[in-house]
């Protein structure tokens, strides 16, 4: 299996959500750097590619409910990891996404 070069090269199928988490603060308020392994991750994560959506059995089109570069709450586990040029991101289904961030 070849390795996957750039994340642009990844396109969700049906009502797929491409993820990524965001990354929990190491640095305190006081400047005191906290161990990698102690920073707990966080539930929040950025969109980066959504699937065209899925079709009923009546044919009918059914969009996604985010779209690229929503902010959104997701499962604390589950999803698809993927890996691409050192970074991690998840695949979840539109309906596993928990909330979408008002900013």
């Amino acid at each position: 299996m070849s390795a996957i070069k750039s994340i642009k090269s990844i396109a969700p199928l049906f009502d797929r959500v491409l993820v990524q988490r965001v990354k929990a603060q190491a640095k305190t308020a006081s400047g005191i750097f906290i161990p990698e392994a102690n920073v707990e991750k966080l539930n929040e994560a950025k969109v980066i590619a959504v699937g065209p959506g899925m079709s009923t059995q009546d044919g009918v089109k059914v969009a996604v409910s985010v779209k690229e570069g929503d902010k959104v709450l997701i499962p604390s586990f589950g999803g698809s990891p993927l890996k691409v040029s050192g970074e991690d991101y998840l695949l979840f289904r539109d309906a596993e996404i928990l909330a979408k961030i008002q900013e």
